[in-house]
This record gives structure tokens, sequence and C-alpha cells, in this order.
């Protein structure tokens, strides 16, 4: 299958730096890689640039102007260019294990959707971080939290079977799935604008339309850099959104992927 490895970005170079240097140490690489670009500057664009021409499969940067948060928006853009059968997507703070890619690939089936762990990297290890350029983390490395989450034991993770119910443990910066099932819910829901729960909507409307989840525990690891929190204006009608999702069963959204196919 070709794979595409999606990740979202807002004006944070410095940490897609770190995150395009663990992709570069991948021990398996996708088939394209997707930068779904909130309205960034040309920092950000250079920085895609500078990476897109040494690495050694396709890079596409999707992009349009800043007008709030619309995450929802750009990742349905850069779904809809995508060439691959199967997307994972992280977020442009989130550091892969090396193994990453090759966990998801590994542990992907048909009707299934994914979502794994992330490990916290604390507020205070930041400037190292970005000084000493880490990318690299163990269960006994300085400057993390969540430290369990650090052991990559894949005999350990095939305990875990898919399910029919939305797991608590679900975080939208580290997910996959097919590409096909995502169009057949019309993908993201782009009246959520704000911070907040749009990854977590859509992986219900997947759940109404007959899609499982598999948690990938102890595969399949990320490292999410510390920041501030961002503005939750939106949540509280981001939170009625998803509600009527979760109340109706609802697997289709009007405004969504379909306007790019």
């Amino acid at each position: 299958m070709k794979t595409a490895l999606l990740i979202s970005t807002y004006n944070w170079p410095q940490a897609l730096e770190l995150v395009f240097k663990s992709l570069e140490n991948q021990s398996m690489r996708p088939s394209e890689v997707l930068i779904a670009d909130d309205g960034s500057n040309e920092e950000t664009k250079h920085c895609i640039e500078n990476f897109a021409g040494s690495f050694t499969v396709p890079v596409k940067h999707i992009w349009h102007g800043d007008d709030g948060f619309r995450k929802a928006t750009i990742l349905n853009k850069a779904i809809a260019v995508s060439t691959s059968d199967y997307i994972i997507q992280i977020d442009g703070d989130c550091i892969m294990h090396k193994d990453f890619i090759k966990d998801h690939i590994s542990s992907a089936q048909k009707k299934n959707y994914l979502y794994g762990s992330r490990v916290t990297i604390k507020k205070d290890f930041v400037d190292a971080l970005f000084s000493e350029k880490k990318i690299n983390f163990n269960f006994f490395s300085k400057g993390i939290k969540k430290r369990t989450r650090t052991l990559r034991i894949p005999f350990l993770s095939g305990l875990y079977k898919p399910q029919k119910n939305f797991s608590t443990k679900f975080r939208g910066c580290n997910v996959s799935y097919w590409k096909l099932d995502a169009v057949a819910v019309n993908g993201y829901n782009e009246d959520f604008t704000g911070w907040g729960r749009e990854d977590s909507e859509l992986i219900l409307r997947m759940i109404n339309f007959g899609i499982k989840g598999r948690r990938l525990r102890y595969k399949g690891l990320v490292y999410h850099i510390w920041h501030p929190i961002k503005s939750k204006d939106n949540l509280d009608r981001n939170n009625e959104l998803e509600q009527r999702t979760i109340r109706e069963r609802i697997s289709w959204c009007v405004n969504g992927i379909d306007k790019y196919l």
C-alpha cells in the first residue's frame, strides 16, 4: 500500500525542523509527505523547502492564508491531494520514534483506525531540546514525563485488539486511517474553527460508519514538545458539534472534503 505521513503545522519551524530530523531517521519511510500548513509565514515555508530539497520521497506543502485556527480545513485539503491509500497523521510538534512509521504500517488493518500515545517533553527542557536538536529518547531520558509511554514492546502491543467504542486515550497527534474511510464520512468537518475536537469528531463519525479503533500501545511512539495552550474561545461550540455527532450517530458531515475531490 502507498502511505502518506500527514503533518499539521502553524508558525513553529523550530519544532518542525526536529520533526523532519526524526522523519529522516525513520527505519521505514512513507510514500509521500503532506504538510498541512494553516497559514504559516515565510520562515516555515523556507524550513519545508530546505527539507523537501534533500528528502528522498515527495513532499507536498499544502498552505492557505492565515484566517484563524482552521486545522480541519487544511487537513481536508492535504488529504484530498494525497495519492496514498493510508494516512499516518501527526502534529508539527511531535518527534517520532525511529520505528514510528513502521509500527503504523505493520499494524494497519482494513476497516480499522489506529491511535497511539505521546510522551510529553517538559517545559523546562524545551530550550535544551532545541539547542541540542535532540530526537532520540528512552525511559531514562531527561526532560520527559509519562515515561512508561517510551517503552516499545511490539509483543505486548499485540494484546490490544480493535474496539467499537471511542477511547479517552485517543489523541489526534498520533493516528492513522485509510483514506477511503476518511472520504466515506466526508473527511474533517470544516464547521470546526478554533482549537479543539476536530480530530475526535472525525473519528466518531468513522465509528458511526462502522470503523473500529485499535490502540497502539507499546508501538508508534511520539514525543510531544511542550508549548503554551492555544486559545479555547470556540471550545464550547466545538464541544456541542461533537456531542451532536454522538447523540445523532452522524457519519457524514456536510461541510467536508468532497469540495476538494
